[in-house]
């Protein structure tokens, strides 16, 4: 169905082309859009009185009516005001243009449920070449799912400010499938990297957030080179977008390539990661240090645990840096300066935030 504003923008294009005031009505004779300020309850009656009779097009109460059909079932009356043989003309091309409108969004409307039933997997294989044929979409074309989620439910700002962002790329589809998430399927260039598709990520968000004062986060999953393997480009996405909540919360756009460990930990059942965690600590957690003690541990990760730029970086001596690595080798048995006790107590730092993030969400 067209919206009430794109018929309304149509007809004052055709206006300011032709001069020739136009209105559309339903077939119960409600006003749809106009470009003439009269008041048209008038002509109620006698539009609801065409629309029943077998005319296509009528001359009536200094009007020319007209029948906007779609397939076969009457859609519209277009009322173009003028008797003559040039308002006619006018009247039959403005029925043409919303004609051809509604097959265009009826269109985008076929595409759009295809897209989300072949993102949710409901489809069977069959279905997805004969539905894409149908269509007219390619179906071996390389293609990525971004997820873009908002803040704030069904945000149509941000949604149209996507589609403007892609409306040139015809071959790629602007969806959703719940409330808060804007889905993209891009095609890709055969030459195209993850580099690339990280540049794509950064518009979407730098345009959402200058245009459509939105702050977002972008999630996007792998290439993938056939339609029928579109919803594993989604899910990866999916878990991107979840798993960058939990380990990279500063970030606000994750790929699901670079997800790294964070992607086996999220796959851990809980009653797992409790029996991890009790083996390694003794029933302790490894994030109940104060501050300033994660803070150390933090730093020296970060400096690949070199213990002189890490005190440097802390602006502590290093003996200082020492007596604190020393501390917690004490309360843990772990010695962060040894990389194999070093690994283990950052995946029990990534695993202790994944267990939170569960129980606090409701998994």
């Amino acid at each position: 169905m067209i919206s009430n504003s794109i018929l309304q923008e149509t007809l004052e294009g055709i206006k300011s082309i032709t001069q020739v005031d136009l209105i559309v009505m339903d077939a119960e004779g409600r006003t749809i859009a106009r470009t003439i300020d009269d008041a048209v309850l008038e002509y109620d009656d006698a539009v609801i009185a065409f629309a029943e009779s077998a005319a296509e097009s009528q001359s009536l109460l200094g009007y020319q009516f007209f029948k906007v059909m779609d397939d076969k079932q009457l859609e519209y009356v277009l009322m173009a005001k003028g008797d003559t043989d040039s308002t006619y003309m006018v009247g039959k091309m403005a029925t043409f243009q919303i004609q051809n409108l509604l097959v265009a969004y009826k269109e985008r409307s076929d595409k759009d449920n295809f897209i989300k039933n072949l993102l949710l997997d409901n489809l069977l294989l069959v279905d997805i070449y004969n539905r894409a044929k149908k269509l007219h979409i390619e179906t071996d074309v390389k293609r990525c799912v971004f997820i873009i989620e908002t803040k704030t439910e069904k945000d149509t700002n941000a949604l149209e400010t996507v589609r403007n962002i892609f409306s040139v790329k015809s071959r790629d589809f602007i969806t959703a499938v719940d409330e808060k998430n804007i889905i993209l399927v891009k095609e890709v260039k055969p030459t195209d990297n993850y580099e690339e598709l990280s540049k794509t990520a950064n518009i979407i968000v730098d345009m959402l957030n200058t245009e459509a004062m939105i702050s977002v986060h972008v999630a996007f999953g792998t290439i993938v080179n056939e339609i029928k393997e579109v919803s594993r480009s989604y899910k990866e996405a999916k878990m991107a977008l979840d798993v960058g909540k939990i380990f990279y919360s500063d970030k606000n756009i994750i790929a699901y390539s670079n997800l790294g460990i964070g992607r086996l930990i999220y796959q851990l059942p809980i009653p797992l990661c409790r029996m991890f965690i009790k083996e390694i600590f003794d029933g302790k957690s490894p994030d109940e240090f104060d501050d300033e003690t994660l803070t150390t541990i933090q730093k020296f990760f970060e400096n690949s645990l070199n213990v002189s730029e890490t005190s440097r970086q802390l602006y502590i001596h290093r003996n200082t840096l020492v007596y604190r690595l020393d501390k917690i080798e004490k309360a843990t048995g772990l010695d962060l300066r040894v990389f194999e006790d070093a690994i283990t107590f950052k995946i029990a730092l990534m695993v202790v935030k994944y267990m939170k993030y569960m129980e606090t969400h409701d998994f």
